[in-house]
């Protein structure tokens, strides 16, 4: 049958308190033979006092009731007349120093019990307050963890719907410029052969069938536009470099901003999502820019430095205020754009800055620098 260790402990402290009682009982009696000099044969029970207080305080009821009546005996054997014996030299006045000395004996202990309980409630309340604390703390760990599992889910599904997007709109893309395209192509040389026997029509056929041609070409330049801004065919042809100075060049045009591209002819090939991340982050910059700013100039620099991707857009206009730039940098409370590239390079290992006073405002975006595959390589080498 195994050993319950909590009964052995209990009965080991039960023994050792009765065991310092006891000693605590003999050694006031030691001390007052040794002071027997002094004190002769008047106030026997001086020292045992002292036993029944400690006995009272630190070993419990128990104890302290043996201390007592153990004192009690020790003094009326050896310091009442006659000593060494239970003979009573004046049982009246001795029988009643033994009661007073039982009595105030039964008030020490009773106090002394009171207080140990009194200190046992507190120490039990300290506990369970210490045992709920530490409930309350794993509990808070279990929900963080819990918690940062749900973010962590939630951001790969982030991701995930962000590539599903990148590959929607590059479907889109070529179906609005191998579909829609070729048809809007086919339609225009149906025009234009019509357009050349307009001599046979009145002049408002004729105004129409050219007004019409001019259309079809409008359309076909819109068509073109919408496809490339979706995904841009030059991101996979050519790379980075070339597809940020074409749509530089075309936002520029349109928005009559000017836009200084900075990126060394050097700049070799990245992996397919941090080019697309890195080109979203500067398209969605230009057209805040463009709907916010108020300026008429913007900058942009990418460049390598010490094995990471840096990209920087600045312009100078009327900056952001305070309140929304600590919108803006908090993970919670941020904007759809800002969101979606925080959220891109955050996928890739990179982090998004965002800096404006008065004069402007800087987007800094740093990636760690990866080597571009094997089929991008040989892309790029082509090239």
């Amino acid at each position: 049958m195994p050993i319950d260790r909590s009964e052995v402990g209990t009965v080991y402290d039960t023994m050792r308190r009765y065991g310092l009682a006891v000693l605590a009982a003999i050694a006031a009696l030691l001390l007052r033979q040794l002071l027997s000099p002094l004190l002769g044969e008047s106030n026997p029970y001086h020292t045992v006092w002292a036993a029944v207080f400690f006995s009272a305080w630190y070993c419990g009821l128990g104890p302290s009731i043996v201390t007592a009546l153990l004192s009690v005996v020790g003094v009326w054997y050896w310091f009442l007349a006659p000593a060494r014996s239970f003979a009573l030299r004046d049982p009246k006045t001795t029988i009643s120093g033994m009661v007073g000395f039982l009595v105030f004996s039964g008030l020490i202990i009773a106090l002394g019990e009171a207080n140990r309980r009194s200190l046992a409630r507190t120490q039990s309340a300290e506990e369970q307050l210490r045992k709920a604390h530490d409930e309350l703390e794993v509990k808070v760990r279990e929900r963080t963890a819990d918690l940062n599992l749900a973010n962590e889910s939630l951001r790969e599904l982030s991701g995930r719907l962000q590539q599903i997007r990148d590959e929607e709109r590059r479907h889109i893309s070529r179906e609005l410029h191998d579909s829609v395209g070729q048809l809007l192509a086919a339609l225009s040389m149906n025009i234009a052969i019509v357009q050349r026997q307009s001599d046979k029509l009145d002049s408002t056929g004729a105004r129409a069938v050219s007004e019409n041609a001019a259309m079809v070409e409008q359309i076909s330049r819109e068509i073109r536009t919408i496809s490339h801004l979706l995904h841009p065919p030059l991101l996979d042809a050519a790379g980075l470099a070339s597809a940020l100075r074409w749509y530089v060049d075309g936002f520029s045009e349109r928005s009559q901003i000017k836009v200084d591209l900075r990126i060394p002819e050097e700049f070799g090939r990245l992996s397919d999502e941090m080019e697309i991340a890195i080109f979203r982050m500067v398209q969605e910059c230009l057209t805040n820019i463009h709907r916010h700013s108020g300026g008429t100039f913007a900058a942009i620099r990418v460049h390598e430095e010490d094995h990471r991707v840096l990209v920087e857009v600045q312009d100078e206009g009327k900056g952001i205020p305070l309140e929304k730039q600590l919108e803006l940098n908090s993970p919670g409370r941020t904007g759809v754009g800002f969101r979606g590239m925080r959220e891109r390079l955050r996928q890739l290992g990179g982090t998004l800055d965002i800096r404006s006073d008065g004069a402007g405002t800087t987007v800094t975006a740093t990636l760690p620098l990866r080597e571009p595959t094997p089929a991008k390589r040989a892309v790029s080498d082509i090239a």
